[in-house]
């Protein structure tokens, strides 16, 4: 029933979109995106036209100056996709916190975890609070984006978040990434883009792989508390095209009283054909890990030496997960314009073990409880760009469709050491979206140019549960509008402003609620399926000497509501309306042609925007974030990098009478590349063994012998103490 209500909306929304656009351009021009270079599909990539100019810009084109790719510009250089690219005068970004980062940016530096390479994102935080093969935690904006909840992920264009989620909505495990393949990473952050839908309110983060390396690849890993990494790639020509491989395979104990035990597997495969505007890809992904889990542990428990600062409570919560894609994309250009299609099938397994309070809820046999995840998801992102001009004023208009369904099995339930005690809730969910959008951008003057949108989304499910009286249908749709403008540039300098709506979809099982799964009689409200979001952005970006480029934006976003459905206790957790307002300050500097300078600044207001006794501030919610690198070498001889992420302190309760630690962490980098690709590296992990957290929250537990009501107190989990990895590659 729900494909087919799917199929008829997003058959009738199509027809009127394409029978809406207007007839080719009497002149046709090279296609470009307005915001972004076209989809990369292929082993050789052509950069995208921007519009014409009728002259060019009396103060020089600020476009022409951004060499690096962390300030705007496009990485693509019509070379192979394997190759670092350089820097493009095409690419024109419509906002100033839209970033492009290149592959090389992303392992210029060290980092700990698959995971932190996004940490390369401006004002981004990544961190873990439980076993290695978990979804990483992600603040950004002011915001504790949990496991993903607002932050869409995507690698080759398949999405990473997964709705109606056995841990939390818009779960993003990003553990199969394998960062030496990494092409790009694109940033957007707020509401203000037509392509993005739901998860993007506070970001959006594009990973592209490479198609073809400019050398194969051999490396090995060893470094403290028993990690070891094995990496091999190798790129090929195969008849027409090029067929990439890669396998990874990781083992890692930890720091930990109880050893984590990962064990990771993780390969790609991957055939391209053609170029970036008339090629096709095919790539297939297989990931699994297993693994022990030292959760978040009581501050007092520590304190009196119950546990160390790197022990656990309950040796026996662990987690194994599997990953498994096939996609592809394909892409061509004509008289007509440019399109792109990409489609993908998904089949993820997740099962957790955690017991994060003990002895509260049962003074027996203990609060463990296992969430359990199993889904095939499917989708397609169409897109078609053409350019257009009326009345000697050009313009480029984007039409696009993007659709997914997912068929979900999902439960919780009540464990001890592993071992099932009862049923909280099993459900079978079925779960689909339509997102139909188009934007146009109009090149008024030569310092004048404006993007205006519109996308509309539709969601639709049903769920069967194991409580009759939480099954049943929901359905939302939303339309969201969005609009920016670009002045400049002048002076190397351009300003930017940016408006729009998005949204945030609540787990289904919350819109169908009637009853508490745990008793299943207590009455529950449900929630609405789609929840509204609304930002701003004013910023520039700006060259004032040779080799600096900076950008500043100050932004604001609200959220009506920022309802979750909490996976941990099987029920809806009510939430209040919210704004965050800020400004980030981004910088990178490279006097040298091998060394170069990154510094960023990220600083948010967070507040619920009702009023309520118990306070205004957004428990988790960060004020201060900053990062900065200094990296240095070329392709010979020797390199080095360091590297230092300050975490500030947050509010833990709504009063603010509770505040996490802050963290400032370095991490740094020496090596040597001989003349014959061989490579020898050494990474010193928190160089400075910083005694600090990774995560900090306040609720309450209950340790053997205290008040059955339990205590309210910080849990932490400690950021590990400093380590040493040694790796020894060859390129060949």
């Amino acid at each position: 029933m729900v494909r087919g209500t799917l199929l008829r909306m997003f058959s009738a929304a199509a027809s009127s979109a394409l029978c809406a656009l207007p007839v080719a351009a009497q002149e046709r021009r090279a296609v470009a995106a307005a915001e972004l270079p076209p989809v990369t599909v292929a082993a050789e990539e052509q950069p995208p036209k921007r519009l014409a100019r009728k002259k060019p810009p009396k103060n020089g084109d600020l476009r022409n100056h951004q060499t690096a790719a962390r300030t705007g510009s496009s990485t693509a250089d019509g070379g192979t996709a394997g190759a670092t690219p350089a820097a493009s005068s095409s690419l024109q970004p419509t906002a100033a916190s839209a970033v492009r980062i290149s592959g090389k940016e992303v392992n210029a530096v060290p980092f700990s975890r698959s995971g932190e390479a996004l940490e390369v994102v401006p004002g981004l935080i990544v961190t873990q609070h439980s076993g290695e093969g978990k979804a990483n935690q992600y603040f950004l904006r002011g915001f504790n984006l949990d496991h993903g909840t607002d932050l869409a992920i995507s690698v080759d264009g398949m999405p990473v978040n997964m709705p109606t989620h056995g841990h939390g909505q818009g779960y993003a495990d990003i553990n199969f990434l394998i960062p030496e393949l990494i092409r790009s990473v694109d940033v957007r952050k707020g509401p203000y883009f037509a392509d993005q839908g739901d998860f993007a309110s506070a970001g959006a983060v594009a990973i592209d792989y490479v198609n073809k390396l400019p050398h194969n690849i051999a490396e090995m890993t060893f470094a403290s508390f028993g990690y070891r990494r094995a990496l091999a790639a190798t790129s090929n020509a195969v008849g027409a095209g090029t067929l990439l491989a890669a396998l990874e395979a990781t083992r890692y104990d930890g720091p930990w009283r109880s050893p984590d035990d990962v064990r990771k597997l993780n390969g790609v495969l991957r055939y391209s054909q053609g170029t970036a505007t008339d090629g096709l890809t095919l790539t297939a992904m297989a990931y699994s890990n297993g693994w022990n889990s030292t959760d978040q542990v009581a501050q007092r428990a520590i304190d009196h030496g119950l546990v160390d600062r790197l022990g656990t409570l309950d040796p026996t919560d662990s987690g194994t997960s599997s990953r498994f894609s096939l996609s592809g994309s394909w892409a061509q250009s004509g008289d007509y314009g440019q399109t792109n299609v990409r489609a993908y099938v998904v089949r993820s397994d997740l099962r957790l073990f955690n017991d994060f309070t003990y002895f509260l809820d049962n003074p027996v046999n203990g609060d463990q409880f296992s969430q359990f995840d199993r889904r095939s998801l499917g989708g397609i992102d169409a897109r078609h760009a053409f350019d257009w001009r009326i009345a000697g004023i050009e313009a480029q208009t984007r039409v696009g469709v993007q659709s997914r369904y997912d068929d979900i099995d999902v439960g919780l339930f009540k464990t001890e050491q592993r071992s099932w005690l009862s049923t909280v809730r099993d459900d079978r969910v079925q779960e689909g979206n339509v997102g139909l959008w188009t934007d146009t951008t109009t090149r008024w003057t030569d310092w004048l140019r404006t993007t205006v949108g519109i996308r509309e989304d539709v969601f639709a499910g049903h769920v069967f549960s194991d409580t009759p009286q939480n099954s049943g249908s929901a359905q939302a749709s939303m339309a969201s509008p969005k609009a920016g403008i670009v002045l400049g540039p002048w002076y190397r300098t351009e300003f930017y402003a940016n408006a729009g709506y998005g949204l945030h979809s609540n787990d289904i099982r919350g819109a169908t609620i009637t009853v508490d799964p745990n008793d299943k009689v207590t009455p529950l409200d449900r929630v609405p399926l789609l929840v509204r979001s609304r930002g701003a952005e004013l910023g520039l970006r700006t060259k004032p000497v040779e080799g600096l480029t900076s950008s500043l934006a100050v932004f604001m976003l609200d959220f009506d509501s920022e309802l979750l459905f909490v996976g941990d206790a099987g029920t809806t957790e009510p939430s209040r309306p919210s704004r965050r307002v800020g400004i980030e300050w981004t910088n990178q500097y490279k006097p040298l042609p091998w060394m170069t300078v990154d510094l960023d600044v990220a600083h948010s207001h967070a507040r619920f925007t009702d009023f309520n006794p118990a306070g205004a501030r957004i428990p988790g919610a960060p004020t201060w974030v900053a990062s900065g690198a200094v990296t240095l070498g070329g392709d010979a001889g020797w390199f080095g990098a360091l590297k230092a992420r300050y975490f500030g302190p947050r509010p833990l309760i709504e009063d603010d009478s509770v505040r996490s630690r802050s963290s400032l962490i370095f991490n740094a980098r020496a090596g040597y590349i001989f003349d014959n690709g061989v490579r020898v590296q050494l990474d010193v992990l928190n160089l400075f063994n910083a005694q600090t957290n990774q995560i900090e929250y306040y609720y309450l537990s209950r340790l053997p012998g205290e008040p059955i009501e339990g205590i309210a107190d910080r849990h932490v989990h400690p950021a590990e103490p400093l380590a040493v990895r040694l790796t020894m590659a060859a390129k060949f």
